[in-house]
């Protein structure tokens, strides 16, 4: 297999990937840093055709020094789209160093013998310290699914193999001008070596934006706009969900906001969203970590406290509820107190998320039924009171 047929598929690899990410981000606006990952393919189209380019050229070094750089150019454009998609802001400091750095070594490269070791290892430099940049920046994401530690392993790959291309030239030997390297050995074991860390690491790029841009789907899906926790959907999911992976002990926290069908006829459905946002900003605030906290109808909210007891529970509904009855909101406009009441439900070993919700609901019907702006604990789960002596 010639160089010049693996350049070819090179081309046709890296004009496939750069239309495939073109495309996620024409029609996902979620998927940051595609366009980015498109252009980096794309540079890596103008870089195979200057390849091809160099073998007719008499004075090889200005296409050899277009070469050089916009390789370059597409791993630093690969590294802000990647660096985009995780999040992550880009080493810009790192990078500008390494364009620094590069120039000013151009001169010193192209002067060198071609195809000595000194000379491919200096050429190889800037390309192994950008890789390792790509694996750093996904590294620094915190994430740890399977598909980004094996993202990362790729880097170290392609870093790899920049690192032993001087070496394999040592071993195979290449041309003695710039011109002769296509018709090389050492050309077409470089080249293979590209078009496989190319493809395998668009891929898995593109499975990790697919695997993201769904994860963010099912958020929102599970996500109420106006409150911005969880829907009643969502929350059924991800209560159910601990309850299965042994939530013995847990507590379930139901609220209602008093009399909210008089905000929305007072003062408009507007005050009355604001007055939700608000609330349901109080929950998550004072909710403890691992808390799930979702919006089930309209004014009526669910919190299930895992790894809590029934005290954790009432402690933490009384804080809400004290908090939400001293708040002043001015909700567009509307400068007024509002409350809310609550109920509260222990998890008993054999209760599915049905049965809880129905005791707490019991007691927080009882808590409206009582003069509201309350805390009432469902029946059963109270201290017995302590026997009284007869003389």
């Amino acid at each position: 297999m010639t160089a010049a047929f693996v350049l070819g598929i090179n081309m046709s690899v890296a004009g496939i990937f750069a239309v495939a990410f073109a495309v996620v981000a024409a029609t996902n606006r979620g998927a940051r840093g595609a366009r980015w990952l498109a252009a980096g393919y794309g540079m890596g189209i103008v870089y195979v055709a200057l390849e091809f380019l160099l073998t007719r050229q008499v004075d090889p070094t200005p296409v050899g020094i277009g070469i050089f750089l916009v390789f370059l150019l597409a791993l630093s454009f690969a590294l802000i789209g990647v660096a985009h998609h995780y999040r992550v802001r880009p080493p810009w400091a790192a990078m500008a160093a390494i364009w620094v750095a590069t120039i000013l070594a151009v001169p010193v490269i192209f002067s060198m013998t071609y195809g000595s070791i000194a000379r491919l290892m200096l050429y190889q430099l800037p390309y192994f310290t950008m890789q390792v940049l790509l694996g750093l920046v996904i590294w620094r994401s915190g994430r740890r699914q399977a598909l980004d530690l094996l993202l990362i392993a790729l880097q170290v790959i392609a870093a790899a193999i920049y690192v032993a291309k001087p070496f394999i030239a040592a071993i195979v030997g290449t041309a003695s001008a710039p011109q002769g390297y296509m018709a090389t050995t050492y050309a077409a074991i470089s080249q293979s070596g590209s078009v496989v860390t190319l493809m395998a690491i668009a891929l898995v790029m593109l499975l990790v934006i697919m695997r993201d841009t769904t994860a963010e789907m099912v958020a929102r899906s599970e996500t109420d706009p106006l409150s911005s926790v969880l829907n009643r959907r969502g929350f059924e999911h991800h209560a159910e969900l601990a309850l299965l992976r042994g939530g013995e002990v847990a507590v379930l926290v139901t609220a209602d906001l008093d009399d909210f069908k008089k905000i929305n006829d007072s003062f408009g459905h507007a005050a009355g969203d604001g007055v939700i946002a608000h609330f349901a900003a109080m929950l998550v605030d004072a909710a403890p970590a691992g808390a799930i906290v979702g919006r089930i109808g309209g004014e009526e909210f669910a919190v299930l406290l895992t790894d809590a007891l029934l005290s954790d529970g009432r402690l933490y509904a009384e804080t809400v509820r004290t908090t939400f009855a001293s708040a002043q909101l001015p909700v567009l406009g509307v400068d007024r107190g509002f409350t809310a009441s609550f109920g509260v439900a222990q998890r008993r070993s054999d209760d599915s998320l049905f049965d809880l919700s129905r005791r707490a609901d019991a007691a927080l019907y009882r808590a409206k039924a009582g003069g509201r702006n309350q805390v009432r604990v469902a029946i059963g789960e109270l201290a017995p009171a302590p026997a009284v002596g007869v003389a």
